[in-house]
């Protein structure tokens, strides 16, 4: 059978190595509160200053990385992300106090910061237009498929470490170094030296369009990214949704289970609603996860019976997927080719920046049971979804006009 066009080398390299990574991360997702408290013995409060820090170095990371990534080499710095992250679980494995801990995500999150944008516009490399929607859906769903193996990994080998949870420490290392080794693989095209840009250049240019100097992102892109940056601030992580499912009355099992459950969703939807914003405008696509948004957060808010969490959280599912890989196909088709790495930082460090300040206030609200976050953010979702509906032509939502259909 062959290959699609739009599947490149680069493409399938990088969505093995996010798979590999991916399984690492997520095996230690549902545990490390648990290491951090039962093992450990640091206080809950500790567990939210950890994730909290962690994000918010990601965060200021990728904006300075997505510069960086138009101007160097976009796979040494690749190599260097995935590299930190799994020094980063490496630090974790061996951890004796918290504070270990915390430097461990620290330098896990930074890696994420680093790799994140230079690879999505690597992703990009030799690919037409009309298929940027279905090359990110396909690098999440491997993505995500490794946060459904890498759970589940967890669940199996926790019981057979006798419920130890320090030899899972260890046992996600190797997925993350294999992902770095696998990055080898990856090729870029070489750039050409200054001065031959410079010879290629018409004598007669503007000082905006000097090959020296920054070009400036497209207004309807930064409007774009604004407006995501501000759906972010009600956007809080998905460990307080896990919160909620255990304070219904889930045992750990059974939310390691339903987060399962949730990312076998996000998996098997990314490429397909990916593929659907290369063919209809894309502020619908993103409109729908936005109602899948709604549906799981005032759907957790509202219910009182533990076995809802399970359809509740295939639902939200729907959200990362019709969000996640399309609202980066979004901003790849409003940048320029020149500034792809830099949009990709500024709209994922804004992004990421919203969701630890929505971490911060739902964490303050939270009380016994955080409904009153879970409903006050559903419904905003909800008002986001029918504006996107109605006024997101305004953002460039639609399919670039003159772009080529996507490859078969």
């Amino acid at each position: 059978m062959r290959r699609p066009r739009w599947l490149t080398r680069n493409v399938a390299t990088l969505s093995g190595v996010s798979f590999l990574q991916d399984a690492a991360s997520e095996l230690l997702y549902p545990i490390l509160p648990i290491f951090l408290t039962t093992v450990l013995g640091a206080p809950a409060a500790v567990v939210g200053a950890v994730e909290g820090a962690a994000e918010g170095a990601a965060s200021l990371t990728k904006i300075a990385a997505g510069r960086l990534a138009d101007r160097s080499s976009k796979r040494r710095l690749i190599g260097l992300g995935y590299g930190l992250a799994a020094v980063g679980k490496l630090i974790i494995a061996l951890a004796g106090s918290w504070p270990v801990v915390l430097l461990a995500r620290c330098v896990d999150r930074l890696g994420k910061g680093v790799r994140g944008a230079p690879r999505d516009a690597l992703l990009m490399d030799g690919v037409g237009e009309g298929s940027r929607g279905r090359i990110f859906g396909f690098h999440r769903m491997a993505d995500t498929l490794g946060a459904v193996v890498g759970p589940a990994l967890g669940l199996v080998l926790y019981e057979l470490f006798h419920r130890q949870i320090p030899p899972l420490l260890w046992v996600a290392v190797v997925p993350a170094v294999l992902s770095v080794l696998l990055v080898a693989a990856v090729r870029e095209q070489r750039r050409a030296p200054a001065a031959v840009v410079r010879q290629m250049v018409p004598r007669r240019t503007t000082p905006a369009a000097h090959p020296g100097a920054p070009a400036r992102l497209p207004a309807r892109l930064r409007l774009l990214i604004g407006g995501l940056a501000v759906f972010s601030l009600v956007n809080f992580p998905d460990a307080l949704l896990l919160l909620r499912a255990h304070d219904l009355g889930l045992t750990t099992e059974g939310v390691i289970g339903a987060y399962i459950l949730y990312n076998v969703a996000y998996a098997g939807l990314s490429y397909p609603a990916g593929a659907l914003s290369d063919r209809v405008p894309r502020h619908l696509v993103f409109a729908a996860g936005l109602a899948c948004f709604a549906a799981g957060y005032l759907g957790l808010g509202l219910i009182t019976d533990p076995g809802w969490v399970f359809p509740v959280l295939i639902v939200y599912g729907g959200f990362a997927a019709a969000t996640d890989g399309v609202g980066k196909a979004w901003v790849s088709s409003l940048a320029p080719a020149q500034v792809q790495g830099r949009a990709q930082g500024l709209f994922q460090g804004l992004t990421g920046g919203g969701v630890l300040v929505a971490g911060i206030w739902a964490g303050l609200a939270w009380g016994d049971a955080g409904r009153v976050p879970l409903l006050v953010s559903g419904a905003a979702g909800l008002v986001l979804a029918v504006g996107l509906v109605v006024a997101g032509r305004r953002l460039g939502a639609a399919t670039p006009l003159g772009a080529a259909p996507p490859a078969p």
